[in-house]
């Protein structure tokens, strides 16, 4: 490794203080009782392992499984407690076996750390229970939602939900995950507005848009990032659609110079001329869609930023060049190292690794204390705050060690993966394409493959039998032979699969001298697979 960060990490999960969280998606504190719930282990839980230390990762899943329970009377942030909570238990129950956890039976289709996630999931679900579909922005963790919860939430709260609730439905079977979340994103897209943009914050009982500044930053940011990141996960076209389309408009109407302003969703005029250090996820983001010339140029000014400071600000008034008053803080935020990482496997580009070691030298001298690395306070002075927050832990610490790290299993090619049997069939892991959720807790697209029988595969097979059965019709009517009226036909369309009773009925018909079938239907989803780079491809042998 060409650098060390000095980072005691065992030491920091045990002796942090569990209740501390960090911002909301609108960047605002958020209330510690929240938190209460064994954060920081669960956020820290997968970069133990990325790091290497498999002792301590299989120690904190041991303290997990007997310390942690979700029915407590606390009122907790829906979209904080989905991308950190819900998040880190499925990335760490995904790469428990990496980690030399003994497994059980039906991994990674069943485990006590899927479990707990599916079980502060289902915590969750209450807040979904509105007239638009859009969740509310806080549920209790024992009563569900308080009857005078504020129907405000911010976009970023409803948009942010497709990645770990599609993974969660996929390994357990249980499609109400995936249902809502996506319907939360459907609802955000039919509230756009005439440009194409959309607000800050929505009232999710009336679908009214509450704030209206559009941008790329707080309040909207992991939006735009799971549209993206969820399309890649699903392979699903209509979400990148969606995204590209906003891509449109924020290029049309927030972007000056390379960098994003944010404007009035309806009008698009300028509303505030400020850079947030929370945008700085955006060439990341550019660049899984091939984006890079603009991905790098926008990269660079947000790197001048650090340069001038020693870090990011909150915001930062572009046309200035200085800090906004209050907001002159830096709490250790991932976003630009994130960005740089992603953009050094797209390019290669040693500025990126100037930036990591920038990033390194800053936080070793600024923000190190005795038992860990404080938020700095004010970027002028380097004053610092007493708190660090979990996501130093969970991205900042994460995505640098990886910038360095080119030979991590994360950044796997494909090269090497593992075969699982599982009660649905064999299925290949750790292949490589990582999806990171807006947390950094890596998920393994193959594992959705591992615990259902899609519908995609099932149309796929009913395919092959519609073909099949026709051309057997037609070489009986070429050999002058008559298809009964009672025989069975095959589906006329995806929705009414192949089933066993029919299936039995067209083996008597079989010629009795043909002992093997033409087509024999796949015992398990999974066996002609093999998911590469996010990509699935299918034998074609």
């Amino acid at each position: 490794m060409p650098f060390q960060l000095f980072i005691p990490l065992s030491l920091l999960c045990a002796l942090l203080p569990l209740h501390h969280g960090a911002p909301g998606p609108d960047g605002t504190a958020p209330d510690p009782a929240h938190y209460s719930f064994s954060l920081t282990l669960i956020d820290a839980l997968d970069t133990l392992l990325i790091l290497g230390n498999v002792s301590e990762f299989q120690r904190v899943v041991e303290v997990l499984q007997d310390n942690v329970d979700f029915d407590i009377d606390v009122n907790a942030s829906v979209f904080e407690t989905n991308i950190r909570v819900v998040g880190g238990l499925l990335s760490a129950h995904l790469l428990s076996k990496k980690a030399g956890v003994e497994v059980e039976a039906g991994w990674p289709c069943s485990g006590p750390l899927l479990r707990m996630a599916e079980e502060a999931a289902r915590k969750l679900l209450p807040a979904f229970q509105t007239p638009t579909g859009m969740p509310y922005g806080t549920v209790n963790l024992l009563h569900g939602v308080n009857p005078g919860e504020t129907p405000v939430t911010c976009t970023a709260g409803i948009g942010t939900f497709i990645v770990e609730f599609a993974t969660l439905s996929s390994l357990t079977g249980d499609p109400v995950f995936e249902d809502v979340a996506r319907v939360a994103l459907t609802r955000l897209w039919e509230s756009r507005s005439d440009i194409g943009l959309v607000g800050n914050h929505i009232d999710v009982l009336t679908g009214k848009w509450v704030a209206q500044d559009a941008g790329i930053g707080a309040g909207v940011d992991s939006y735009f990032e799971y549209l993206v990141k969820g399309a890649i996960l699903l392979q699903d076209k209509k979400l990148m659609a969606m995204f590209l389309e906003y891509n449109k408009a924020i290029r049309n109407y927030t972007r000056f110079d390379d960098w994003y302003l944010w404007v009035q969703m309806y009008k698009g005029t300028v509303s505030m001329p400020v850079f947030q250090s929370l945008e700085a996820y955006w060439p990341g983001l550019q660049s899984l869609i091939g984006d890079i010339d603009n991905a790098m140029r926008t990269f660079l000014n947000y790197y001048t930023v650090w340069k001038q400071f020693g870090g990011l600000p909150e915001f930062y008034n572009i046309p200035q060049g200085y800090t906004v008053e209050k907001r002159e803080g830096y709490p250790l935020r991932p976003e630009l190292i994130e960005s740089a990482m992603y953009l050094y496997r797209a390019t290669g580009d040693p500025t990126l690794l100037e930036l990591g070691r920038d990033a390194v030298e800053s936080i070793e001298k600024i923000s190190k204390v005795e038992c860990g690395f404080a938020t700095i306070k004010d970027l002028r002075d380097h004053k610092l705050d007493n708190r660090m927050e979990s996501f130093f832990l969970a991205e900042t610490v994460k995505y640098l060690y990886l910038l360095f790290d080119p030979t991590n299993f994360i950044h796997n090619n494909g090269s090497t993966f593992d075969t699982v049997i599982t009660p649905y069939g064999e299925c290949i892991l750790g292949a490589g394409g990582y999806i990171f959720n807006t947390e950094a807790h890596p998920i393994d697209p193959a594992a959705l493959h591992c615990c259902q029988r899609l519908k995609e595969e099932q149309w796929e097979v009913e395919g092959l039998m519609r073909e099949f059965y026709s051309l057997k019709q037609n070489r009986s009517r070429f050999q002058k032979k008559t298809v009964s009226s009672g025989s069975w036909e095959p589906p006329a369309g995806p929705g009414t699969f192949f089933s066993h009773e029919n299936y039995d009925k067209v083996r008597e018909k079989k010629p009795a001298k043909q002992k093997v079938p033409l087509l024999s239907c796949p015992s398990q989803p999974f066996t002609s697979k093999l998911a590469l780079l996010g990509q699935v491809f299918l034998d074609s042998s």
